[in-house]
């Protein structure tokens, strides 16, 4: 490598498990506020932390954008498609992308409004780690040396229990094998985020990993530190809008007991109306007669104001008065309703509601044929189980454009997928594409974890071999220094309100998914312990409702479901069936209509949903694949005459010789005085040699004339 600028380059190394890595400024996009490359073996990061100057007036939240960009020269591929370029990001890129997001969120000072992008670009990747992981350092590490406001800085970690063992930053290989796998965020101190799926584990082991996880990322922390001593810039000044405190006193009095009033309106639809009202009432008292200029100054105060006190009032009521918005106690779960086969076309669906949240699933069984095909940079990889979460805008009460899925959406679904994907047989016992679906009707709090109960019993009515039935809940928490209240089967404003959002799916037999987001600056393993017993309750009182309705797979599959029959036939039979250029196997899906999937192995699955149809397929198949038998009798076709005998076709593609002296008793001068071309003949196999050749006699099955 030529040396040929004097780059000020600083690096910091530092291990997490058995990999090392390396955090670099100094080189690479030094106009960006801040810029490091993080490596680990031939996996390269390159990450950026750019914010405006000035706040977004318009804006009241922390408008932070996280772009990861996924190159494919970084694996040495050339992109898929017509354009062959790198097009939106891929479903894994939105979900590393969130990833990297939601433990930089709580970091931030709050009330900073300036439009701040952080940029995450794979140059380099080799399969040794997680891209992602490299991605979250690098952002932390960008925005801890630029001059960006920044309480950091946090690190994450993947964790995987491989054969009874716990591993930092597994392989790939080694995330394939895994029974949990997690990545874990947080800052020195505490957990900030946490996301992963498992096949059945308990609390104790989830525990575990999360403070094996949050152990193992310490060295990245330290690293961090290091270098934004060596580098770090001074942050640029940062003062919170100030507000006049004479206005927030007289409107917090005014606000505060009406708002206190509609708290403890347990309709959503209703709760809102009043909150609406409180502020409308508030804008007339306060608002009247103010020039233009102070005018729009007053309703955004006025804004942040009834945000305030709705968040003072709703956790007042919760620590204090152990009374939540709707009238539960911290345990309770809210009514459950559950529904099976309301779709008579799809192969399954159920109706899940608990209180003012309810997800209508449903599950479509497909062939081989149906399996989605990924083109990553990694490479490319088939799916056989698919989840797809919709969240359209009637389900909250509101008009909203429709389009493509937005990143809330990817992740949700991505979180019932990987809930559900524990239960799902295999697909050599259960060789179909299935694909669910979660519709969004109403949302009230937790809307992926209703999905996660509607595509189960949706999945349960398909008549799909499940492992077993599995459910979610959404925990909350609210603490106030030592004042905590856990909150089980929390409402979306309890989500709103509270420092805490940890979902937990699983069934009788333990956890399947789990993701958890905090908006303090951290939990403690024991305010995490606490919340997982608590979530294991609630759980067990949801699936307790819904196999109360259905507890095992239907016996028996919807009519419009493909059927799979499987032959198994010799390996070698494999091309015969196939035939040249695909002209045989063509032949008989056009004449039945069914489809075939063949393995090379000699499986053989035919899907079709009439019956009819299979047989006939079958029997096809097996015609190509019988093998002659000595002292069968065959219903043959005469294909060809010579002088000495006839070749007669016994079973498709198999021919053998009926020679003239075993067409008849008596002595026949020429062949063609009793056969001729395309007649059909009864003949019994008398011989197969080593070559395989076989030998037919007509006149053995002929009684013979005195």
């Amino acid at each position: 490598m030529v040396q040929s600028h004097n780059w000020n380059v600083v690096r910091e190394t530092f291990k997490i498990g058995d990999k090392e890595i390396t955090i670099e400024t100094g080189r690479l996009a030094k106009q960006a506020d801040g810029a490091v490359l993080v490596s680990c073996n031939d996996t390269r990061m390159l990450v950026t932390a750019v914010s405006k100057r000035e706040p977004d007036q318009n804006k009241d939240f922390f408008p932070l954008t996280i772009e990861y960009q996924e190159k494919y020269y970084a694996s040495g591929k050339i992109p898929g498609g017509f354009f062959k370029r790198e097009a939106k990001p891929t479903t894994d890129a939105t979900l590393t992308a969130r990833l990297i997001d939601r433990p930089l969120r709580p970091v931030f000072p709050s009330g900073y409004l300036n439009d701040t992008q952080v940029v995450a670009t794979v140059l380099s990747v080799d399969g040794t780690i997680e891209p992602g992981i490299l991605g979250g350092i690098g952002a932390s590490a960008a925005l801890s040396i630029s001059d960006i406001p920044f309480n950091g800085p946090v690190a994450s970690c993947q964790v995987a229990l491989v054969g009874g063992r716990w591993v930092a930053c597994p392989t790939l290989a080694e995330v394939e094998e895994a029974d949990l796998e997690m990545v874990v965020a947080g800052t020195r101190a505490a957990l900030l985020m946490v996301e992963g799926g498992a096949k059945f584990v308990s609390e104790a082991q989830m525990l575990e990993a999360l403070k094996f996880g949050h152990a193992a990322f310490q060295p990245a922390i330290e690293a961090q530190e290091r270098l934004r001593k060596k580098v770090g810039k001074e942050k640029r000044a940062f003062n919170p809008p100030e507000m006049d405190q004479a206005f927030r006193t007289q409107v917090e009095q005014f606000l505060t007991p009406k708002i206190a009033s509609a708290l403890k309106t347990a309709d959503k639809q209703e709760r809102y109306a009043a909150f609406d009202q409180a502020k409308q009432e508030a804008a007339e008292k306060f608002l009247a007669g103010l020039s233009d200029d102070l005018l729009d100054k007053r309703k955004k105060e006025l804004g942040v104001i009834i945000e305030d006190v709705k968040y003072a009032g709703a956790r007042n009521m919760i620590l204090k008065d152990k009374i939540r918005i709707d009238g539960r106690s911290t345990v309770d779960i809210r009514p459950i309703s559950v529904e099976v086969g309301l779709l008579p076309r799809a192969h399954g669906s159920g109706l899940f509601t608990r209180g003012e949240t309810q997800v209508l699933g449903a599950t479509t069984l497909g062939t081989s044929d149906d399996e989605q095909l990924i083109d990553s940079i990694t490479g490319n990889y088939y799916r056989q189980f698919m989840l797809h979460y919709n969240f359209p805008p009637y389900s909250v009460g509101e008009v909203g454009r429709f389009g493509g899925q937005g990143r809330r959406e990817i992740g949700h679904g991505a979180l019932a997928e990987r809930a559900i994907k524990a239960i799902i047989p295999d697909n050599k016992e259960f060789p179909y594409t299935i694909r669910v679906v979660g519709e969004v009707l109403e949302s009230n709090g937790s809307s992926s974890m209703g999905t996660v109960c509607a595509g189960t019993l949706s999945l349960l009515d398909a008549g799909v071999p499940v492992k077993e039935p599995v459910a979610g809940i959404a925990m909350g928490l609210i603490k106030e220094g030592d004042n905590i209240a856990i909150l089980s089967d929390i409402l979306g404003d309890e989500d709103h309100l509270g420092d805490m959002d940890f979902k937990v799916a699983g069934g009788e037999s333990g956890i399947t998914a789990f993701q958890m987001d905090i908006k303090i600056e951290g939990v403690t393993f024991d305010i995490m312990e606490r919340a997982l017993a608590q979530a294991a309750q609630g759980r067990a009182h949801i699936l307790s409702q819904m196999t109360k309705l259905i507890n095992k797979p239907r016996a028996e599959m919807s009519q419009y479901a493909p059927r799979i029959e499987t032959i198994q036939v010799k390996a070698e039979k494999v091309r015969e069936i196939i035939g040249p250029g695909g002209k045989v196997i063509k032949g008989i899906i056009e004449a039945t209509g069914v489809k075939i999937d063949i393995e090379d192995d000699g499986k053989v699955n035919i899907f079709s949903s009439d019956p009819a149809a299979t047989a006939k397929a079958r029997e096809m198949i097996m015609n190509i694949c019988a093998e002659a038998e000595v002292g069968k009798i065959y219903r043959g076709k005469v294909k060809k005459i010579v002088d000495f005998g006839a070749f007669i076709e016994i079973i498709p593609g198999t021919d053998g010789l009926l020679h003239i002296s075993e067409i008849a008793h008596e002595r026949i001068r020429t062949v063609t005085d009793v056969l001729k071309e395309g007649d059909e003949v009864e003949v019994k196999v008398l011989d197969i040699d080593r070559a395989g050749k076989i030998k037919l006699s007509r006149k053995v099955l002929i009684e013979k004339t005195v």
